[in-house]
């Protein structure tokens, strides 16, 4: 697909970091599979991926997490 932030770039299948906060809660999850722009590395997750990465991200917050770091699990 071409990336709506540059218009130019192309999107390739790759993986990438994404940092979730909110209030005093961080998760960072690595290896997230998405399309990433070859132009300006703009990433985009599918719907699957994003209801995976906030579900997990509100358990954490839930239970008060200050930081996490976890390998995404599809």
């Amino acid at each position: 697909m071409k990336c709506v932030i540059c218009k130019t770039g192309e999107t390739k299948p790759g993986f990438v970091t994404v940092t979730l906060q909110r209030g005093e809660t961080t998760v960072i999850f690595k290896k997230v599979p998405a399309e990433i722009c070859q132009n300006c590395g703009e990433y985009y997750l599918s719907e699957e991926v994003t209801q995976k990465l906030l579900a997990r991200a509100e358990e954490a917050a839930k239970k008060g997490t200050e930081v996490e770091i976890l390998k995404f699990a599809a």
